[in-house]
C-alpha cells in the first residue's frame, strides 16, 4: 500500500462555486512558496453548493487536476467533501480525499446514559483536576461537569465514528484525511470540553486530522470577525494546548491541528492565528469557500461591459430574492436591509463603484459588508444563469483570476502564514 495521506502544516481551504478558478487559487498558494512557505490546497464544495448549482464532485476534482498539472504543483492538494453525512457521502467517494464529518444536528442530543457512564469510567483522568501543559492554571472539574460535556457531544461523536467507519470501508486506511467539525454549536468549547471531546473521537478510533471547534465571537459568511479579538486569541492559544495534550495522551494523530471555518476575510484574528501557530509550532487549516465567488463578482464588473452588466443583474435578482437566498445562511449572515443599495441605484453605478462597495476593503468608506454579504449568498442566482455566466467567466478570464490570485494570498495567506500584510 502506498504511504498514508497526510494533510501538511498548513492548508488552506478553497471553494471553487462554479469549478471555474483553480489555477488562479493554485497560484496563491504558489507565490506562498517563493515567498518559503508551503501552504497546501484544499478544494472544498459541499453537496448544497452541489445541488444548487447542478454540479459533480468528478468536476472539481477535475477543474484541480488541470490546474495542478497546468502549473506543475509537485506538493500535495486536496479535495474535500464538504459537511458530508452518511446520506451525502456517497456522491464524494471516488473523487475526494478530504472528508470533512459533519455532526451538528447531533450536538446536544442526549447520549445513552449506560455510554456516558461507561465513557467516565474509561477516563477518569479527566475528573478531578486536568493540567494542560500550555495552559497556565490547571482545570478542577467533577464527574457531573464531565457526564455534562459527555452528554451534549458522546452521540455526535459516536455518529462521527459510524460516518468515519464507513469511509474506511470504501476508501481504506489512509487514503483520506478526516476532519470532523464541532463549530455549530451554542457556545464555545473551553480547553478541557475539547480534551473531552477528542477523547471520545479517540476511543472511536477516528484517525482525526482536523477539528473545527467553535470559537468565541461571529464568524459571518464574507466579512470580518466580529467580536473579542483578544477572547479569541487567548482560546486559540488553549485548544492548540489541548490539541498537543490529547494527541499524547490518546495517541491521535500526531499532525492534528484546528481548522477555522468560515475563515475567509476575518482579518480582525489573522495576527493572532499566525502568532499562536509561530509561537507552538502547531499547523492550522483556513478554511475559506465564497470569498472567491466574490471576486468573480469583482473581476466582472472591474471589466465593465457585459461583465459589469452582469454583476448588476445578479444584485438586482439577489436583491429581488433576498430572503429565499439568505434563509439557509440565517445563522451566519448579518445583513442591515436599509444599508442595501436599490437596484435601480446599483444600476446606474460605474465599475469603481461596484467593486467599491463589494471589495473587502475596509479603509474604503465606500465598503458596504451587507452588499457583500447578500451577494455572497447569491450563488445561487449565477446558477440558474447556466452557461451566460460561465462563458462572460470565461471571457473575463485574466481579470478575475488576477482578482481571485491577489484575494487569496494577500488577504489570506500572508496574515496568517507569512505574518505579513505587506
Amino acid at each position: 500500500m502506498s504511504e498514508a495521506l497526510e494533510l501538511p502544516r498548513f492548508s488552506i481551504g478553497v471553494g471553487d462555486r462554479f469549478a471555474h478558478q483553480a489555477k488562479a487559487q493554485l497560484a496563491a498558494c504558489i507565490l506562498a512558496l517563493r515567498a518559503g512557505v508551503e501552504v497546501v490546497p484544499v478544494w472544498n464544495k459541499s453537496n448544497r453548493e452541489h445541488t444548487i448549482i447542478g454540479s459533480e464532485p468528478g468536476q472539481t476534482r477535475a477543474a484541480a487536476d488541470a490546474a495542478v498539472a497546468a502549473l506543475g504543483w509537485t506538493k500535495p492538494y486536496f479535495l474535500d467533501a464538504d459537511h458530508i453525512n452518511l446520506t451525502t457521502v456517497p456522491r464524494f467517494l471516488a473523487p475526494c480525499d478530504f472528508f470533512t464529518i459533519d455532526v451538528a444536528d447531533l450536538i446536544g442530543k442526549p447520549a445513552k446514559e449506560a455510554d456516558v457512564a461507561a465513557f467516565l469510567a474509561r477516563h477518569p483522568e479527566l475528573i478531578g483536576e486536568v493540567a494542560i501543559p500550555g495552559i497556565a492554571a490547571p482545570f478542577h472539574t467533577d464527574a457531573a461537569f464531565v457526564s455534562g460535556v459527555a452528554n451534549k457531544f458522546l452521540a455526535a461523536v459516536q455518529h462521527a465514528g459510524l460516518i468515519y467507519r464507513s469511509l474506511l470501508e470504501n476508501k481504506g486506511i489512509g487514503r483520506f484525511v478526516p476532519e470532523i467539525s464541532m463549530d455549530e454549536t451554542d457556545s464555545p468549547q473551553t480547553p478541557v470540553e475539547l480534551l473531552i471531546i477528542l477523547a471520545a473521537i479517540a476511543d472511536e478510533k477516528i484517525a482525526i486530522q482536523t477539528i473545527a471547534p467553535k470559537f468565541t465571537g461571529r464568524f459571518n459568511k464574507g466579512v470580518d470577525y466580529v467580536g473579542d479579538v483578544a477572547q479569541f486569541a487567548k482560546e486559540f492559544e488553549e485548544d492548540l494546548a489541548a490539541i498537543a495534550f490529547a494527541i499524547k495522551t490518546y495517541g491521535l494523530p500526531s499532525n492534528l491541528k484546528l481548522s477555522v471555518h468560515s475563515g475567509s476575510d476575518k482579518f480582525s484574528i489573522y495576527k493572532s492565528i499566525h502568532a499562536a501557530v509561530t509561537k507552538t509550532g502547531a499547523g492550522v487549516h483556513l478554511k475559506t469557500a465564497g470569498t472567491t465567488w466574490l471576486e468573480e463578482i469583482i473581476g466582472l464588473a472591474e471589466s465593465g461591459g457585459d461583465g459589469l452588466a452582469l454583476a448588476k443583474e445578479v444584485y438586482a435578482e439577489a436583491h429581488a430574492h433576498s430572503a429565499e437566498l439568505c434563509a439557509p445562511y440565517a445563522t451566519v449572515i448579518d445583513i442591515d436591509p436599509a444599508a442595501l443599495p436599490l437596484p435601480s441605484n446599483v444600476e446606474t453605478w460605474t465599475s469603481e463603484q461596484f467593486t467599491s462597495a463589494l471589495r473587502h476593503d475596509q479603509s474604503n468608506p465606500a465598503y458596504n459588508q451587507s452588499f457583500r454579504q447578500l451577494l455572497h449568498v447569491g450563488f445561487k442566482v449565477a446558477a440558474k444563469m447556466g452557461d451566460r455566466y460561465l462563458k462572460t467567466l470565461e471571457a473575463n478570464e485574466e481579470i478575475v483570476a488576477k482578482n481571485v490570485t491577489t484575494n487569496l494570498f494577500d488577504r489570506h495567506i500572508k496574515p496568517v502564514f507569512l505574518g505579513s500584510k505587506d
